[in-house]
This record gives C-alpha cells, sequence and structure tokens, in this order.
C-alpha cells in the first residue's frame, strides 16, 4: 500500500492530522492497535482551548460539540474557605475553554475521517517502522486477520503515544528524555448528579487539593488528591464526599451537590518530554512525544498544536518542495511544549499540599495563592496559559538542552 503520510494512531493528534491532511489534498492512511469501539468507548475528560475549538470547527469536525460542550470563561481557585474568580474570558481579551470529553473528540474526527473517505485501518499489531532515515521510509503491520502488510509513505507522523513504537524509533544516542514524577496522584470519580459550580474548581486544602468539574449536565467529574500508590479499595463512597466536602468548604455556604458514583480510578501525575521530537522522516506528535500532569489541561491541546504544525509543514513541502518548516518542527513545537509543561508545573506546585514542605515553604504556597488571586497581572498571565498560547509558526529559535 503506498500513501504520501502513514499516521500510526488514532487519537486525537492522528485523527486531527488525517483530518487537516485531507483538506489540504494530501493522502494519509491511519493505522491503529485498537478497535475503533475501543478507542470511542475510552473516557477522558477533556478541556479544549479555544484554538481547539476552531481546529474542530475549521475541520468539519465541531458541529455536535458546539451543541453539547460547556463553555466557561473563567475558573475558581479556592483556599483558606475563600472563593475566588479568575476572569479568563476579560484578562485574554475574550477567549474561552469549552469542556467536552476527549472521547467525545474523538468519536467526531473518526465520523469526519470517514465521511470523507479516508482510511483507518483498526486493529493491526506490530508495527514496526524501518527506513526512516531515508526518503522512502515503510510501516509494516500485522492487520486483524494476522497478515503481514506494507505501507510506504513519504513521511510517518508517530501519534501511538507514550508506549508507541515511533518514539524508541530514534536511536537513543540521538534522543534525550525529560520526565518528572510527581509524589501525588489523583482519585477522579464520576458522579451522578447536577453541576455544583457553573465553572470549574480548583481547591487547595490543608488535607489536600480537590477539583470539581462538569462531564455532562447530568454527570460531575471530582478529583481528589491521594498518593499515587493508594488503592480504589481504600476510597468507600462516603469517605470520598466526606474529604470533598472538607476540601471544597467555603465560608460563603457553598454546597457540593452528592449523587451514586458510578466510576471511580486512581492516575498518576509525571511531566515527559522527548527531544528531538523528529528524526528523518519520522515526526512524534502528542502523547508520543511529550506528557503533562492533568492540573493545567494541556495534553490534548499540545496534540492539537503540533499537528497543526506539522499540517502546516507538509502543505509547504509538497506546494512548494521547501523542507524549512520540516526540519525546523521539532524546535518550533518544544518552544510550546516546555512552555505547557512550565504552566502545568506551576499549577500543580500551586494548588497541592505538598506534606515534604517546611513551615515557611507553605507560607510562601499561600502567599503565592493570594497574589495570583489579587494582582490582575498575576491572574492574567495565569488566564493567557489556561485558554493556550498563540499559536505562531514563525516563533523564534530557541535551543532547549
Amino acid at each position: 500500500m503506498r500513501t504520501q503520510v502513514g499516521i500510526i494512531g488514532a487519537g486525537p493528534a492522528g485523527l486531527m492530522l488525517a483530518n487537516l491532511l485531507h483538506r489540504r489534498g494530501i493522502e494519509a492512511v491511519v493505522i491503529e492497535s485498537r478497535s475503533r469501539k475501543e478507542i470511542e468507548e475510552t473516557v477522558r475528560a477533556g478541556v479544549l482551548e479555544q484554538m481547539t475549538v476552531d481546529l474542530l470547527n475549521e475541520t468539519g469536525a465541531g458541529e455536535r460539540m458546539m451543541k453539547t460542550a460547556m463553555f466557561h470563561q473563567g475558573i475558581e481557585i479556592r483556599f483558606g474557605g475563600k472563593r475566588h474568580r479568575i476572569d479568563m474570558h476579560k484578562l485574554t481579551g475574550g477567549k474561552y475553554i469549552a469542556i467536552y470529553p476527549q472521547h467525545e473528540v474523538i468519536k467526531d474526527l473518526i465520523a469526519a475521517r470517514l465521511q470523507s473517505e479516508g482510511r483507518i485501518v483498526f486493529n493491526v499489531s506490530d508495527v514496526r517502522l524501518s527506513n526512516i532515515d531515508t526518503e522512502a521510509p515503510v510501516i509494516t503491520y500485522q492487520n486483524e486477520n494476522g497478515d503481514t502488510e506494507e505501507l510506504n509513505c513519504d513521511f510517518i507522523a508517530g501519534c501511538d503515544g507514550f508506549h508507541g513504537p515511533s518514539r524508541q524509533s530514534i536511536p537513543k544516542e540521538i534522543r534525550k528524555e525529560y520526565e518528572k514524577v510527581y509524589p501525588y496522584g489523583w482519585l477522579g470519580i464520576l458522579a451522578e448528579a447536577p453541576p455544583s459550580s457553573p465553572e470549574l474548581v480548583y481547591a487547595h486544602h490543608e488535607d489536600g487539593f480537590a477539583l470539581v468539574s462538569t462531564r455532562t449536565p447530568e454527570i460531575q467529574r471530582l478529583y481528589l488528591q491521594v498518593s499515587p500508590a493508594d488503592s480504589v479499595g481504600n476510597w468507600p463512597d462516603e469517605r470520598i464526599w466526606e474529604k470533598l466536602h472538607l476540601r471544597l468548604s467555603a465560608d460563603d455556604g457553598w454546597k457540593l451537590t452528592e449523587g451514586p458514583i458510578i466510576q471511580k480510578n486512581i492516575v498518576s501525575m509525571r511531566s515527559f518530554i522527548c527531544d528531538p521530537m523528529q528524526y528523518g522522516r519520522l515526526y512524534l506528535a502528542g502523547d508520543a512525544a511529550h506528557i503533562v500532569p492533568p492540573t493545567g489541561a494541556k495534553g490534548l491541546n499540545l496534540a492539537m498544536a503540533d499537528v497543526q504544525r506539522l499540517a502546516w509543514a507538509l502543505e509547504d513541502y509538497y506546494e512548494t518542495g521547501r523542507i524549512e518548516r520540516l526540519a525546523g518542527y521539532s524546535e518550533s513545537c518544544l518552544r510550546r511544549v516546555w512552555k505547557a509543561e512550565r504552566f502545568s508545573w506551576y499549577m500543580t506546585s500551586l494548588l497541592h499540599r505538598h506534606h515534604g514542605y517546611t513551615p515557611f515553604d507553605y507560607q510562601i504556597q499561600l502567599a503565592e495563592l493570594d497574589h495570583v488571586t489579587t494582582s490582575t497581572a498575576a491572574a492574567q498571565s495565569l488566564a493567557e496559559n489556561y485558554v493556550g498560547l498563540p499559536l505562531e509558526f514563525g516563533e523564534p529559535s530557541l535551543s532547549v538542552t
């Protein structure tokens, strides 16, 4: 089989890239190890920057999102029993975020891809990359019948997540990997209850961090800071609600709405970056290249920024033959990635209870919370990062060492 761009992975990055390339007249084939049913039913949260909302609309995949997503103009930061709203819409010149689950984004992108008669090959296995340092890279895989197939292409986009084969195909002596593992996890629950707040609530408390989000008008998504080594079995429903009420308490009479808990899970938190994000004719995007803790809500949005930049560079190559934008893909992406990692680290450090802190360290943390909720300049910086920094294609060079 022959195509111009072989895309490994039918997550948000791979599917969006395929749709962007189709609109530019560039052929692509997407291969995916899971079934369509599995990827569409893997429930994950989704906070979309306005850039991501605009991109979904641009590619014709945003109609259902615009009808069902919840659009927020601010977030709330809570500590010391006080509630403080960050008016992102006002502070950023009218920007907003959308609450729309990632698996719903995937459903929309798959539908748009199939409507355009683009090819997605599900249920593949034993994916291997070869000749990536030549002008004729090859993806070899087994289809769902166990037959070996080859996909010959001009370029490979590795959108296959942290555990996929793409990043491992970059020689070890060339790639540098950065990682930070945070000493806490999140216990996440889904509860059948109407929203307790019209916007997301990030709460700092001596007992630990808590977050109130919304999945649908009938389903709340809530999180508690726990040890990453903790077990869901240690968290009966009564204990979960007790801790949520404690950590979210406010002195103005605000109440948390309870309901039946229908899902529980614990996720660890870490940051990861692979540098470079390209080698030969292979280009990494999304979780294959970088992971952020969820506190900053950047994972899906970084993936969308990567593939938007890659599609732009590939379009330039096929239209003009120029390779400068492809050659600069990794450096320009990493500039944005490191800023997102910085913001995610900042939000994580700002809001979680650090049990190794000295009394001095803890007072500094409280002072920073007070500063960011009372200083217009500090709040504006947080808001600008939260809604998403501009995607500037002509960014100056930045060395990452």
